[in-house]
Protein backbone atom coordinates (compact mmCIF):
# COMPACT_ATOMS: atom_id res chain seq x y z
CA UNK A 1 0.00 0.00 0.00
CA UNK A 2 1.43 3.04 -1.49
CA UNK A 3 2.17 5.72 1.63
CA UNK A 4 0.55 9.17 1.59
CA UNK A 5 4.22 10.98 0.70
CA UNK A 6 4.24 8.52 -2.44
CA UNK A 7 0.59 9.27 -3.27
CA UNK A 8 1.31 12.83 -3.35
CA UNK A 9 4.66 12.42 -4.95
CA UNK A 10 3.16 10.59 -8.06
CA UNK A 11 -0.01 13.22 -7.95
CA UNK A 12 2.95 16.07 -8.78
CA UNK A 13 4.57 14.16 -11.08
CA UNK A 14 1.43 13.29 -12.98
CA UNK A 15 0.49 17.26 -12.83
CA UNK A 16 3.73 18.51 -13.97
CA UNK A 17 3.35 16.66 -16.79
CA UNK A 18 -0.17 17.64 -17.43
CA UNK A 19 1.41 21.13 -17.46
CA UNK A 20 4.36 20.17 -20.26
CA UNK A 21 1.45 18.72 -22.22
CA UNK A 22 -0.78 21.89 -22.17
CA UNK A 23 2.66 23.49 -23.67
CA UNK A 24 2.78 21.35 -26.36
CA UNK A 25 5.21 19.64 -25.35
CA UNK A 26 5.05 15.60 -25.18
CA UNK A 27 8.56 13.16 -23.85
CA UNK A 28 10.17 12.00 -27.48
CA UNK A 29 11.45 8.39 -28.02
CA UNK A 30 13.99 6.94 -25.75
CA UNK A 31 17.46 7.28 -26.15
CA UNK A 32 20.45 5.35 -26.21
CA UNK A 33 22.87 6.45 -23.18
CA UNK A 34 26.20 7.63 -24.98
CA UNK A 35 29.07 5.19 -24.30
CA UNK A 36 31.51 7.35 -24.90
CA UNK A 37 30.40 9.19 -21.27
CA UNK A 38 32.39 4.94 -19.94
CA UNK A 39 36.04 5.22 -18.78
CA UNK A 40 38.16 3.66 -20.97
CA UNK A 41 40.67 0.83 -19.66
CA UNK A 42 43.88 0.24 -20.71
CA UNK A 43 44.62 -3.08 -22.61
CA UNK A 44 44.47 -5.81 -20.87
CA UNK A 45 46.70 -8.36 -21.24
CA UNK A 46 45.38 -12.33 -21.21
CA UNK A 47 46.77 -14.22 -18.14
CA UNK A 48 47.52 -16.95 -20.35
CA UNK A 49 50.28 -14.27 -22.02
CA UNK A 50 51.56 -13.01 -19.26
CA UNK A 51 55.20 -14.14 -18.68
CA UNK A 52 55.01 -16.40 -15.62
CA UNK A 53 58.17 -15.14 -13.07
CA UNK A 54 58.56 -18.59 -12.17
CA UNK A 55 60.00 -19.20 -15.55
CA UNK A 56 62.75 -18.12 -17.19
CA UNK A 57 62.75 -17.87 -20.72
CA UNK A 58 64.99 -18.62 -23.36
CA UNK A 59 67.51 -19.07 -20.55
CA UNK A 60 69.15 -22.38 -19.92
CA UNK A 61 68.43 -24.04 -16.83
CA UNK A 62 71.74 -23.99 -15.51
CA UNK A 63 72.25 -20.21 -16.02
CA UNK A 64 71.49 -17.86 -13.42
CA UNK A 65 68.53 -14.82 -14.14
CA UNK A 66 70.49 -11.76 -14.18
CA UNK A 67 68.43 -10.57 -11.35
CA UNK A 68 69.38 -13.65 -9.07
CA UNK A 69 73.10 -13.07 -10.14
CA UNK A 70 72.49 -9.59 -9.26
CA UNK A 71 70.56 -10.63 -5.77
CA UNK A 72 73.66 -13.00 -5.23
CA UNK A 73 76.25 -10.42 -6.11
CA UNK A 74 74.95 -8.24 -2.93
CA UNK A 75 73.58 -10.73 -1.17
CA UNK A 76 76.70 -10.42 1.52
CA UNK A 77 76.29 -6.35 1.55
CA UNK A 78 77.26 -4.84 5.03
CA UNK A 79 74.27 -3.56 6.66
CA UNK A 80 75.00 -0.19 8.22
CA UNK A 81 73.34 2.36 10.94
CA UNK A 82 70.62 4.84 9.90
CA UNK A 83 70.64 6.75 12.71
CA UNK A 84 72.77 9.38 11.76
CA UNK A 85 71.35 9.45 8.01
CA UNK A 86 74.21 6.77 6.46
CA UNK A 87 72.57 4.42 4.10
CA UNK A 88 72.04 1.16 5.13
CA UNK A 89 73.79 -0.51 2.06
CA UNK A 90 77.47 -0.35 1.98
CA UNK A 91 77.06 -0.78 -1.66
CA UNK A 92 75.25 3.11 -1.44
CA UNK A 93 77.13 3.81 1.32
CA UNK A 94 79.47 5.78 -0.70
CA UNK A 95 77.03 8.11 -2.38
CA UNK A 96 75.23 11.08 -1.38
CA UNK A 97 72.43 11.02 1.25
CA UNK A 98 69.39 13.14 -0.01
CA UNK A 99 68.45 15.69 1.82
CA UNK A 100 64.97 16.53 1.81
CA UNK A 101 63.46 20.44 2.43
CA UNK A 102 60.60 20.55 4.52
CA UNK A 103 57.78 21.98 2.25
CA UNK A 104 55.62 24.38 3.90
CA UNK A 105 51.91 25.04 2.70
CA UNK A 106 51.08 28.72 2.81
CA UNK A 107 47.24 29.16 2.76
CA UNK A 108 47.22 32.33 0.76
CA UNK A 109 48.43 30.33 -2.02
CA UNK A 110 45.46 28.41 -2.77
CA UNK A 111 43.37 31.56 -3.26
CA UNK A 112 45.68 32.75 -5.17
CA UNK A 113 45.49 29.88 -7.74
CA UNK A 114 41.41 29.94 -7.66
CA UNK A 115 42.16 33.38 -8.60
CA UNK A 116 44.05 32.68 -11.51
CA UNK A 117 41.70 30.03 -12.89
CA UNK A 118 38.75 32.83 -12.64
CA UNK A 119 40.56 35.10 -14.61
CA UNK A 120 41.42 32.55 -17.06
CA UNK A 121 37.89 30.84 -17.81
CA UNK A 122 35.30 32.10 -20.04
CA UNK A 123 32.43 34.52 -18.42
CA UNK A 124 30.07 33.05 -16.97
CA UNK A 125 28.15 35.49 -16.85
CA UNK A 126 26.66 35.57 -20.01
CA UNK A 127 23.12 34.45 -21.65
CA UNK A 128 23.66 31.71 -24.38
CA UNK A 129 26.61 29.58 -25.34
CA UNK A 130 30.02 29.84 -24.01
CA UNK A 131 32.11 30.11 -26.88
CA UNK A 132 34.10 26.38 -27.91
CA UNK A 133 31.80 24.69 -25.32
CA UNK A 134 29.60 22.69 -27.50
CA UNK A 135 26.65 20.80 -26.29
CA UNK A 136 27.66 17.21 -25.33
CA UNK A 137 30.40 18.88 -23.54
CA UNK A 138 31.33 16.33 -20.42
CA UNK A 139 33.00 16.90 -16.65
CA UNK A 140 34.16 14.78 -14.05
CA UNK A 141 32.99 16.84 -11.69
CA UNK A 142 31.22 20.52 -11.41
CA UNK A 143 34.12 22.14 -10.32
CA UNK A 144 35.80 21.38 -14.10
CA UNK A 145 32.41 23.01 -15.46
CA UNK A 146 32.88 26.22 -13.13
CA UNK A 147 36.23 26.27 -15.16
CA UNK A 148 34.60 26.08 -18.62
CA UNK A 149 32.33 28.94 -17.63
CA UNK A 150 29.29 26.87 -18.10
CA UNK A 151 27.79 26.68 -14.57
CA UNK A 152 29.75 28.83 -12.46
CA UNK A 153 28.20 27.38 -8.86
CA UNK A 154 29.98 24.45 -7.43
CA UNK A 155 26.83 23.72 -5.18
CA UNK A 156 23.89 26.04 -6.13
CA UNK A 157 21.52 24.81 -8.63
CA UNK A 158 20.82 27.92 -10.16
CA UNK A 159 23.29 30.89 -11.98
CA UNK A 160 21.64 34.38 -11.99
CA UNK A 161 21.37 37.68 -11.76
CA UNK A 162 18.17 38.52 -9.95
CA UNK A 163 16.68 41.33 -11.68
CA UNK A 164 18.48 40.27 -15.27
CA UNK A 165 17.90 36.12 -15.35
CA UNK A 166 19.86 32.96 -14.82
CA UNK A 167 22.46 32.12 -16.80
CA UNK A 168 22.72 28.68 -16.54
CA UNK A 169 20.66 25.88 -13.85
CA UNK A 170 22.39 22.39 -12.85
CA UNK A 171 19.80 19.09 -12.73
CA UNK A 172 20.90 16.85 -9.96
CA UNK A 173 17.81 15.24 -9.01
CA UNK A 174 16.88 16.99 -5.90
CA UNK A 175 13.39 17.09 -5.60
CA UNK A 176 11.32 13.91 -6.47
CA UNK A 177 8.30 15.17 -7.82
CA UNK A 178 10.36 16.74 -11.52
CA UNK A 179 9.90 15.01 -14.43
CA UNK A 180 12.38 15.24 -17.21
CA UNK A 181 11.92 14.61 -21.10
CA UNK A 182 15.24 15.32 -21.77
CA UNK A 183 13.39 18.01 -24.80
CA UNK A 184 11.61 19.44 -22.03
CA UNK A 185 11.58 19.48 -18.00
CA UNK A 186 10.25 20.87 -14.78
CA UNK A 187 12.33 22.36 -11.91
CA UNK A 188 11.77 23.19 -8.63
CA UNK A 189 13.21 26.60 -7.24
CA UNK A 190 15.98 26.96 -4.45
CA UNK A 191 15.51 27.59 -0.73
CA UNK A 192 13.50 26.50 2.35
CA UNK A 193 16.32 23.90 3.29
CA UNK A 194 17.88 23.10 6.55
CA UNK A 195 21.20 24.74 6.08
CA UNK A 196 22.93 21.66 8.09
CA UNK A 197 22.17 19.30 5.74
CA UNK A 198 21.09 15.47 6.77
CA UNK A 199 22.29 12.90 9.66
CA UNK A 200 24.18 11.36 6.91
CA UNK A 201 25.22 14.52 4.96
CA UNK A 202 25.08 17.60 6.79
CA UNK A 203 27.15 19.74 4.44
CA UNK A 204 24.62 18.60 1.53
CA UNK A 205 22.12 20.96 1.12
CA UNK A 206 20.72 19.42 -1.89
CA UNK A 207 19.54 16.76 -0.27
CA UNK A 208 18.39 18.64 3.14
CA UNK A 209 14.80 18.57 4.08
CA UNK A 210 12.45 21.50 3.36
CA UNK A 211 11.86 23.45 6.53
CA UNK A 212 10.16 26.58 5.44
CA UNK A 213 8.82 28.23 2.48
CA UNK A 214 10.55 29.51 -0.81
CA UNK A 215 10.86 33.02 -1.34
CA UNK A 216 10.48 34.54 -5.03
CA UNK A 217 14.05 36.09 -4.69
CA UNK A 218 17.52 35.58 -5.88
CA UNK A 219 18.08 32.47 -8.17
CA UNK A 220 13.70 32.03 -8.28
CA UNK A 221 13.04 35.55 -8.90
CA UNK A 222 15.73 35.21 -11.88
CA UNK A 223 13.96 31.68 -13.29
CA UNK A 224 10.77 34.23 -13.20
CA UNK A 225 12.20 36.87 -14.91
CA UNK A 226 14.12 34.75 -17.58
CA UNK A 227 10.49 33.24 -18.38
CA UNK A 228 9.17 36.71 -19.19
CA UNK A 229 12.33 37.93 -21.69
CA UNK A 230 12.46 34.46 -23.00
CA UNK A 231 16.34 34.75 -22.48
CA UNK A 232 18.03 31.20 -23.24
CA UNK A 233 19.34 29.20 -20.24
CA UNK A 234 22.41 26.78 -20.26
CA UNK A 235 21.53 23.40 -18.91
CA UNK A 236 23.54 20.37 -17.63
CA UNK A 237 22.67 17.53 -16.32
CA UNK A 238 24.29 15.44 -13.46
CA UNK A 239 24.97 11.58 -12.95
CA UNK A 240 22.48 11.37 -10.02
CA UNK A 241 19.47 12.46 -11.57
CA UNK A 242 18.38 8.80 -12.17
CA UNK A 243 17.28 8.88 -15.51
CA UNK A 244 17.54 8.13 -19.06
CA UNK A 245 19.02 11.43 -19.77
CA UNK A 246 21.26 11.66 -17.00
CA UNK A 247 25.08 11.03 -17.92
CA UNK A 248 26.45 7.40 -16.50
CA UNK A 249 28.81 9.57 -14.02
CA UNK A 250 29.94 13.46 -13.97
CA UNK A 251 28.24 16.35 -15.79
CA UNK A 252 27.64 16.91 -19.27
CA UNK A 253 26.27 20.37 -20.73
CA UNK A 254 22.83 19.51 -22.81
CA UNK A 255 22.29 23.15 -24.38
CA UNK A 256 20.33 25.82 -24.25
CA UNK A 257 16.21 25.97 -23.00
CA UNK A 258 14.18 28.50 -22.45
CA UNK A 259 11.74 28.57 -18.90
CA UNK A 260 8.08 28.28 -20.42
CA UNK A 261 6.08 28.88 -17.45
CA UNK A 262 6.64 29.79 -13.75
CA UNK A 263 4.13 28.55 -10.75
CA UNK A 264 4.09 27.72 -7.28
CA UNK A 265 1.80 24.75 -5.11
CA UNK A 266 2.74 23.20 -2.03
CA UNK A 267 5.26 20.88 -1.98
CA UNK A 268 5.72 16.95 -0.75
CA UNK A 269 7.26 18.74 2.39
CA UNK A 270 4.25 20.67 2.91
CA UNK A 271 6.22 24.39 2.27
CA UNK A 272 5.67 26.62 -0.49
CA UNK A 273 8.01 25.85 -3.68
CA UNK A 274 8.23 27.39 -7.28
CA UNK A 275 8.06 25.41 -10.39
CA UNK A 276 9.37 26.49 -13.72
CA UNK A 277 8.78 24.08 -17.41
CA UNK A 278 11.71 24.28 -19.29
CA UNK A 279 11.60 23.78 -23.24
CA UNK A 280 14.79 23.18 -25.03
CA UNK A 281 15.58 25.48 -27.98
CA UNK A 282 15.61 24.34 -31.53
CA UNK A 283 18.57 23.65 -34.43
CA UNK A 284 21.08 21.70 -31.40
CA UNK A 285 23.22 18.46 -31.57
CA UNK A 286 20.47 15.96 -30.10
CA UNK A 287 21.00 15.09 -26.20
CA UNK A 288 23.13 12.29 -25.73
CA UNK A 289 25.57 13.59 -27.45
CA UNK A 290 28.68 13.75 -25.68
CA UNK A 291 32.23 14.38 -26.72
CA UNK A 292 33.89 13.45 -23.96
CA UNK A 293 37.34 11.82 -24.41
CA UNK A 294 39.21 10.66 -21.47
CA UNK A 295 43.08 11.86 -21.04
CA UNK A 296 45.82 9.52 -20.69
CA UNK A 297 45.94 10.59 -16.71
CA UNK A 298 42.42 9.34 -16.47
CA UNK A 299 43.04 5.79 -18.16
CA UNK A 300 42.78 3.08 -15.70
CA UNK A 301 45.92 0.54 -15.44
CA UNK A 302 44.73 -3.07 -14.43
CA UNK A 303 46.98 -5.00 -12.67
CA UNK A 304 45.12 -8.12 -12.30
Amino acid sequence: MLSDYEKKRLENIEANKRILRELGLERPPPILPAAATNKKKAGKTSKNKRKNKNVIENEDANKPNKRIKERLRHKNDDVLSRDDGIRRSSRLAKLPVKVFKEVTFDETDRYKKASEWRKNRPDPKQFGEIPDVKVGAWWQTRMECSHHGVHAPTVAGIAFVEDEGAYSVALSGGYEDDVDWGEAFTYTGSGGRDLKGTKQKPKNLRTAPQTRDQVLAAGNKALKISCETSKPVRVIRGYNLNNEYSPVEGYRYDGLYTVEKWWEEIGLAGFRVFKYAFKRMPDQLPLGTCEKSWSDSEVEEDDD
